[in-house]
C-alpha cells in the first residue's frame, strides 16, 4: 500500500512538472531539413524550445544580448528572450553543413500586459500588438481618462516604445454656456444751505456750504426756484431798508440701478482651447524707442472667454476657464501728450472645475458695498444749535454691486445647417412702397412669414445631447 502511494505521488509530481514546462514554453518551433525556417517569436523573459529534425553539432547566435541559448539534446535548443530585438540563430551539422538559420524575434511580454489591461479596464475594446521592440495599441475607448490609463500601463512594459492608435468614442465636443449677471445700485442724498446778509455798502456776510452752489448765487428777494447749475434748491429772501437777508437751501436725493447681463456660448473639441471676445479694442498711445516716437496699442474690452474642456469619463467634463467682463470707465481720465485716456473696469476669474453634462456651477461671485458719509460746515457757526444747520452741509452716498458668473457645459454634436434658425431669418428687407409710403423699416410679413415657412419639428439653436 505504501509503495502504491509513492507511485501515485510520483505520477502527480511528473504531471505537475510537465504542466510547468508547458507553461514556460511559450512556443515550440520545429526546424525541418531543407525548408525555410519561420521567424521564432520569443517573449521577453520567457523560454521557447526549438526542435530540429536533424541532429546538429554546432549552435551559435548572432547577438547574445538579445537572446540566450542552451542545448537540451542534439535535437533540442532552449532559447530565452532577454532584450527586445532581432537576431539570428545558426545550426550546423556534424560535417559542417548548414542546417538552418532561424530568425529570433524577442518581443515584450504582452500576455501579462493583456491580462492586466483586462483587469484594470474591463469592457474596453483595446487590441494589443507588438511592432519591432514596442507595443501598438488600437481600438476604441469610452473616454480620454481610460485612454491615458492604458498608455500609462503600456509604458510600464515597453517604456518609450508605445504606439497609440486608439480612438475615443462618444461625444467629444463641449459647448460652454456662461452667464455674467451684475447689478449696481446707488443712493445719494445731499442737504446743504447758504446764508447771506448785506447792509449798506460796507457790511456783508455770505456763508455757503452747499455742494451744488458755485458762489454765483446772489441775494434775491422773494421765493425762487433753483438757479443754473443747481438741483432741488429753494431760496427765500427779504429786505428792510438797506438790510437784505437771503437763505438758500438745497436738498437732493438720487437713486440709480444698472443691470448688466451677458451670456456668451462657445463650443470646442475636448482638449482644445477656444476663445471668445464680444466688445472692441481701445487705442492707447505708447512711447517706444529713444527718439520718443509714439505707437498705438489696442487693449481689448467687453466680454472675454477662454476655456479648455476635457471629457474625462462618460459625461464628466473638466473645464479650465478664464472669463472676464471689462468696460471703459469715463469717470477716471488721464491726459498725456494732448491725448485723454480713460480707465477700465474689469471683473475676471480664472479657475478649473469639473462637472457633468448640463450641471451648473457659480464659479465667481462678488458683493461690494461702499458707504460714504461727509459733513462740511462753516467754523463755529455750524456748531450753533438749530441755526447752525444753515451753515452745514451733509452728503450721504452708498453704492452696492453684485456680480455672479455661472457656467454650464453641454456635450453637443453637429447637425444639418437647415435645422438652425438665425436672428436674421426673421427679418425681411422692406420694399420701396413699404419704406417710403408706410415708413416700415422691415417687411410687413418679415417675422411671421419667414418663421411660418420653417419646420419646427427638429431642434433649434444648439443641439444638446
Amino acid at each position: 500500500m505504501r509503495l502504491r502511494s509513492l507511485f501515485t505521488a510520483g505520477l502527480l509530481g511528473f504531471a505537475l512538472c510537465t504542466s510547468a514546462l508547458q507553461t514556460v514554453s511559450a512556443q515550440t518551433l520545429r526546424v525541418m531539413t531543407g525548408s525555410a525556417s519561420t521567424p521564432l517569436q520569443v517573449p521577453m523573459n520567457r523560454a521557447v524550445v526549438v526542435e530540429s529534425e536533424e541532429p546538429f553539432a554546432e549552435l551559435s547566435i548572432a547577438n547574445p544580448g538579445i537572446a540566450d541559448i542552451s542545448t537540451l539534446s542534439d535535437r533540442s535548443i532552449y532559447v530565452l528572450g532577454k532584450t527586445p530585438g532581432r537576431t539570428t540563430m545558426t545550426l550546423l551539422s556534424p560535417d559542417g553543413r548548414l542546417i538552418a538559420n532561424v530568425e529570433v524575434h524577442v518581443t515584450p511580454d504582452i500576455a501579462e500586459f493583456k491580462e492586466r489591461l483586462q483587469q484594470i479596464l474591463p469592457g474596453e475594446n483595446i487590441e494589443v500588438r507588438t511592432a519591432n521592440d514596442g507595443i501598438v495599441l488600437s481600438g476604441t475607448v469610452s473616454s480620454t481618462a481610460k485612454l491615458d490609463r492604458a498608455l500609462d500601463l503600456a509604458n510600464r512594459y515597453a517604456p518609450e516604445r508605445v504606439s497609440n492608435l486608439m480612438s475615443v468614442g462618444g461625444t467629444q465636443q463641449v459647448m460652454l454656456k456662461v452667464r455674467f449677471a451684475e447689478m449696481n445700485r446707488s443712493v445719494s442724498k445731499t442737504l446743504s444751505s447758504s446764508l447771506a446778509i448785506q447792509g449798506g455798502r460796507n457790511i456783508g456776510v455770505n456763508g455757503e456750504t452747499g455742494g451744488f452752489l458755485d458762489g454765483t448765487n446772489g441775494i434775491d428777494t422773494g421765493v425762487s426756484t433753483n438757479g443754473i447749475g443747481t438741483e432741488g434748491a429753494f431760496s427765500l429772501g427779504f429786505s428792510s431798508g438797506s438790510l437784505e437777508f437771503a437763505v438758500l437751501i438745497e436738498a437732493l436725493e438720487s437713486k440709480g440701478v444698472v443691470r448688466t447681463l451677458a451670456e456668451p456660448n462657445l463650443t470646442a473639441l475636448s482638449g482644445q482651447q477656444a476663445s471668445f471676445l464680444a466688445g472692441g479694442e481701445y487705442p492707447i498711445p505708447v512711447a517706444s524707442g529713444t527718439d520718443g516716437s509714439v505707437t498705438v496699442e489696442f487693449k481689448p474690452f467687453g466680454v472675454e472667454l477662454d476655456f479648455t474642456p476635457t471629457v474625462v469619463d462618460g459625461d464628466t467634463i473638466n473645464l479650465v476657464i478664464n472669463a472676464a467682463v471689462s468696460s471703459i470707465d469715463t469717470s477716471i481720465t488721464l491726459q498725456t501728450g494732448g491725448v485723454t485716456l480713460n480707465a477700465f473696469k474689469r471683473r475676471e476669474t480664472s479657475t478649473t472645475v469639473e462637472m457633468r453634462d448640463g450641471e451648473s456651477f457659480a464659479i465667481a461671485g462678488l458683493l461690494q458695498d461702499d458707504f460714504t458719509d461727509l459733513t462740511g460746515q462753516v467754523p463755529w457757526l455750524g456748531d450753533i444749535p438749530v441755526l447752525g444747520a444753515l451753515f452745514r452741509s451733509a452728503e450721504y452716498q452708498r453704492n452696492q454691486s453684485e456680480l455672479v458668473i455661472i457656467v454650464t457645459p453641454h456635450l453637443v454634436t453637429p447637425t444639418r445647417g437647415e435645422a438652425l434658425a438665425l436672428p436674421t431669418d426673421r427679418i425681411r428687407i422692406p420694399t420701396e412702397k413699404e419704406l417710403f409710403l408706410f415708413g416700415k423699416v422691415a417687411g410687413q410679413k418679415g417675422a411671421a412669414g419667414e418663421v411660418a415657412r420653417q419646420d419646427f419639428s427638429g431642434s433649434y439653436g444648439y443641439v444638446m445631447e
